[in-house]
């Protein structure tokens, strides 16, 4: 495959990440501290939000498989909903002056909308990786190319949003939301069009009528799947409580509110793990390497609360932040990867190919309830810990914000361990069950 097209599947991540990364890092913040929404009322948002999901996440899926055009599956949805998600990423950081319940009803509207279309333009970037090849090494290499355009945005949103706002807004971060999130969305727009041009399916299945039934038998008895939706889940819930807790640790706990672009932009340093995937995939298997990133995870948590507990020691508590990013390049990864596999796994089982629908719920579905129950546990945690939006914490809501920052994350990412102690027999099937899906689309 072209180096064109493996950046071209970069930056259909890259895309997203634009507007969505302003969103799992800033959304939570920018409603009670810019917007001045309580922050259970905001978390209640987030989580509402995320049940909508719960519905759309799988109606898109099968619109994907019953989607047949000149472009093929999953392609022609970055041309249809790039503009619809970039002008609803600029909505959901407006401040109309509204009363209380209108604002809360606004900010929830923008919002859910704006996540419906994430989920609709995001969940192709996952299923098309099934039609760009079928060797599951390509599929390693190009995970990696995704993720280093998603670290990528999400570099470029961190080291931009905050300082940006700032000068923009001389003060008034309603106004520098304002102005900052039209230039984010007109370059997720123009990235996205750039993945349309270059992207080709070239793996297509028979076009046929797909019965919802149909979609949902590929569930039946495909494990692998079952075991990255599980793992997932888990995953994004302690992900986003750990990114959307930073704002408020290290403005209130260090008193380091300069830190925060800074700590926020270490993700990218994630991308050094995730460049050697293809090389440690020949090394171990994939269920080794998927444990190992989140294992290292739940030590960086660890090596955080060893910083607070040393009386706020910056050097280790940033060793400990860093470490949880750094093994979060595998961790995140490995899902993308092993998703395409548990499609083909579904196809050999059932006879039937459901890459949207398995995609939507296994990625999208995940990384959007995740996302929601990521953002409400730790803003219920900091509400029922007495926080107050731009004033010193007393030390019960200090407690509080170390809940939600180290221990919620390191629970939910030791947890979604368990699922993947059990991969590692479906991995050991993967050259057989390409063999025989090979022979089978040679045959028809």
């Amino acid at each position: 495959m072209t180096y064109t097209k493996r950046f071209s599947y970069a930056a259909s991540d890259t895309a997203g990440q634009l507007v969505f990364c302003v969103i799992s890092f800033y959304l939570l913040k920018f409603y009670t501290d810019v917007y001045g929404i309580p922050a259970a009322t905001a978390g209640t948002i987030l989580l509402v939000a995320r049940l909508v999901d719960a519905v759309d996440a799988p109606v898109w899926g099968i619109v994907f498989d019953k989607t047949h055009s000149r472009w093929g599956k999953s392609r022609p949805w970055f041309l249809w909903l790039c503009g619809p998600f970039a002008l609803f990423g600029v909505l959901t950081f407006l401040t109309p002056n509204l009363g209380h319940p209108a604002k809360i009803l606004y900010a929830a509207t923008t919002y859910i909308v704006c996540s419906v279309l994430y989920t609709g333009i995001n969940t192709p970037v996952t299923s098309i990786l099934s039609a760009l090849t079928g060797d599951p090494r390509e599929r390693v290499t190009l995970t990696c190319f995704r993720m280093f355009g998603s670290k990528l945005g999400v570099l470029i949103v961190n080291l931009t949003v905050l300082p940006v706002v700032g000068w923009l807004g001389q003060g008034d971060d309603r106004k520098g939301f304002m102005l900052v999130m039209p230039i984010y969305a007109v370059g997720s727009v123009l990235l996205y069009l750039f993945a349309f041009r270059n992207l080709e399916e070239v793996i297509h299945e028979k076009r046929r009528r797909m019965p919802i039934r149909d979609s949902l038998g590929a569930l039946r008895g495909n494990w692998p799947w079952l075991i990255i939706f599980a793992s997932s889940l888990l995953f994004w819930i302690g992900f986003i409580a750990r990114i959307c807790m930073a704002p408020y640790f290290f403005q209130y706990t260090l008193g380091r509110k300069d830190l925060i672009s800074l700590a926020n932009s270490l993700d990218f340093i994630s991308l050094a793990t995730v460049f050697c995937l293809p090389f440690l995939c020949r090394w171990t298997s994939k269920r080794n390497l998927w444990l190992a990133g989140l294992f290292g995870m739940v030590l960086g948590q660890l090596i955080l609360y060893a910083g607070i507990r040393h009386g706020g020691d910056l050097a280790l508590i940033m060793t400990g932040w860093s470490v949880g990013f750094l093994a979060s390049g595998i961790a995140m990864a490995m899902p993308f990867s092993v998703l395409s596999d548990s499609v083909d796994y579904g196809e050999w089982k059932t006879g039937i190919r459901a890459a949207g629908f398995l995609t939507a719920i296994g990625a999208a579905f995940c990384l959007k309830a995740g996302s929601g129950l990521g953002g409400a546990l730790p803003a219920w945690i900091m509400d029922a810990h007495g926080y107050v939006a731009n004033a010193s914490q007393s030390a019960e809501s200090l407690w509080g914000i170390e809940l939600g920052f180290v221990w919620l994350p390191a629970i939910c990412l030791g947890l979604s361990m368990i699922p993947v102690l059990f991969y590692g027999r479906f991995e050991r099937l993967e050259p057989r069950i390409q063999a025989e899906l090979q022979g089978r689309r040679t045959t028809t």
